[in-house]
C-alpha cells in the first residue's frame, strides 16, 4: 500500500484579463484604401457625445445652445402704460379740441415711470404721464406734450384724443404662457434682452468646449522671435486653428509648440488632459520618420490613423485619449490642410459638443467665372470668392492654386469650392458646390 497518495492537482485560479478597449471598426476603404470624407467625418461624429447642460448666467450663455423650452412667467407689458410722454386724459374731454379754441383741463399730479397710484383719474381732469409710466384707473388715453401748451396746473389741448391713443396694453408683448424659446435654439443678444425682460437670469445650456490646440515640428518658431536659420518657419497652424475655434465658440487654450520630441509630445498632451473636451494636433500625422504624432499616440490612448479621399487633407488621425477618453483630432502639418481638414471634420464635432445645428456649413450652388480644374480620384477642395449679383446669384472665382501651403489666398477666400471625386473640371459658366465660410447656416 502505498504511503502517499497521488497528490491531486491543485485547481488553478482563473485569472480575468480585461479586454483592451478599442475604437468601433472604421469604415470601408476604396481600392487604394482611401476613406471618404463623408465616412470619416460620420465616424468622428458617432464617437462624439454632447456635453452637459448646466445653469449659466444669460450673458454669458451668448450664442450657446438651450436646453430647455422657456415659457414667460408675467405678461409683457405687465400693465398698460403711456408709449409718449404726456398727458393721461379720457378722451371724451377733448372732444372738440381745436388749434385756435383748445380744450383745458385741470392737471391734477404727475406719474412717472416706475411710479404707481391707486386713485382714478376724475372725469375733466388730466395727469402728466412719462413715457413707460403706468395709465390710472379711468384715463383711456394719452395726449403728447406737442399737441398742448405743457402746463403745470392747468393744460391747454390742442387736437382732440382717441380712445387708446399711445397707450400699451398690457400683455400685447408677451402673454404669461407664451413659448419664449425652444430647446436647441442658440442664444443672441436679441433673445438674451427677450430672457431678460420676462425676469429670467439663468438658463440651461451646453457650455463652451475646452478646445486645446497643439502644433508639433521642431522647424516652427513663435511669430515674434527672430528665425535661427532659412530652414525654421513661424507657426501659422495653430493660430489658424485656435482662431477658427474659437470664432466657433469654444474656449480654447493654445500650448506652445512642441518639438519633434516622441516624450515631449506624450508629454504635453497628457498634461492638457484635464482641461480638454477636445485636443486639435498640427502635424505629425504623415508617412514621414518625424511624425512622431502617430508613433506615440496609441500609447495614450485608442486612435484612428487614415487616408482620406480628399484633397488637401488626406492623412488624418482620431483617438480617445487618457481614462477620461477626451477626443483627439489630429491634422495634417499644412496650412491649407489643416483649414481644410478642420472644416471637414472638427468644425462639426465643436458644434455637436455644443448641441448646435446644422453641424456643417451652408452648402450651396454657384456659377464658375472660369474653368476649374481637378484631380480625380479624391474630393477636392479650392480656395473661392463667392459673389452675389444684382439678381442675387452667386458666382465663384478660384483664387490661388491647389498647393497646401498657399496661406495667403487661403485668407482672400469666403469659400471651399467642393468637386467629387469624379469630377476633373468646372467649365466656365457651370454651377458647382461652395461651402460658405463665413455663414454658419
Amino acid at each position: 500500500m502505498a504511503l502517499f497518495g497521488r497528490r491531486k492537482k491543485q485547481q488553478e485560479d482563473v485569472v480575468e484579463v480585461a479586454e483592451t478597449p478599442t475604437l468601433p471598426p472604421p469604415p470601408p476603404t476604396d481600392a487604394g484604401g482611401l476613406r471618404s470624407m463623408e465616412d470619416h467625418r460620420a465616424y468622428l461624429l458617432e464617437q462624439i457625445e454632447q456635453l452637459p447642460a448646466f445653469g449659466q448666467q444669460i450673458l454669458d450663455a451668448i450664442d450657446l445652445s438651450i436646453c430647455e423650452d422657456i415659457e414667460s412667467d408675467i405678461d409683457l407689458p405687465g400693465f398698460d402704460n403711456s408709449a409718449m410722454d404726456g398727458y393721461a386724459v379720457h378722451a371724451a374731454d377733448t372732444v372738440g379740441a381745436e388749434e385756435g379754441q383748445p380744450v383745458v383741463l385741470a392737471v391734477v399730479g404727475e406719474v412717472a415711470a416706475g411710479g404707481w397710484s391707486e386713485e382714478p383719474l376724475p372725469p375733466g381732469t388730466a395727469i402728466k404721464i412719462m413715457t413707460g409710466a403706468p395709465i390710472p384707473e379711468g384715463a383711456d388715453s394719452v395726449v403728447p406734450y406737442e399737441v398742448t401748451d405743457r402746463g403745470s396746473d392747468d393744460v391747454a389741448i390742442r387736437v382732440p384724443a382717441r380712445t387708446g391713443q399711445h397707450i400699451r396694453r398690457r400683455g400685447e408683448d408677451v402673454t404669461e404662457g407664451d413659448l419664449m424659446m425652444r430647446t436647441g435654439e442658440r442664444l443672441g443678444a436679441r433673445t438674451i434682452g427677450l430672457l431678460a425682460a420676462i425676469g429670467v437670469d439663468k438658463v440651461m445650456v451646453r457650455p463652451r468646449p475646452r478646445v486645446v490646440v497643439l502644433a508639433t515640428g521642431s522647424e516652427l518658431v513663435e511669430p515674434g522671435r527672430p528665425l535661427e536659420n532659412p530652414a525654421q518657419l513661424y507657426d501659422s497652424n495653430s493660430y489658424l486653428l485656435a482662431g477658427a475655434a474659437r470664432a466657433d465658440g469654444a474656449q480654447v487654450f493654445r500650448v506652445g509648440l512642441v518639438g519633434d520630441d516622441a516624450e515631449a509630445i506624450k508629454q504635453s498632451i497628457s498634461d492638457q488632459l484635464v482641461r480638454a473636451d477636445l485636443i486639435i494636433t498640427t502635424g505629425g500625422v504623415s508617412q514621414g520618420d518625424y511624425d512622431l504624432v502617430k508613433a506615440v499616440m496609441p500609447e495614450l490612448g485608442m486612435t484612428d490613423f487614415c487616408q482620406v479621399a480628399m484633397q488637401p487633407g488626406k492623412p488624418q488621425g482620431f483617438g480617445l485619449i487618457g481614462e477620461d477618453r477626451v477626443p483627439m483630432i489630429m491634422l495634417p502639418g499644412n496650412p491649407v490642410s489643416a483649414y481644410v481638414s478642420y472644416e471637414a471634420f472638427v468644425r462639426p464635432v465643436i458644434r455637436k459638443l455644443m448641441g448646435i445645428e446644422p453641424l456643417f456649413r451652408p452648402q450651396v450652388r454657384a456659377i464658375a467665372t472660369h474653368l476649374i480644374r481637378s484631380a480625380p480620384g479624391r474630393k477636392q477642395f479650392a480656395r473661392g470668392v463667392v459673389t452675389t449679383d444684382p439678381g442675387g446669384r452667386r458666382r465663384v472665382t478660384a483664387v490661388g492654386g491647389h498647393g497646401s501651403h498657399l496661406v495667403s489666398n487661403l485668407a482672400k477666400a469666403n469659400a471651399l469650392i467642393v468637386m467629387d471625386p469624379d469630377v476633373d473640371q468646372v467649365a466656365a459658366g457651370s454651377p458647382v458646390t461652395v461651402w460658405l465660410l463665413d455663414e454658419n447656416g
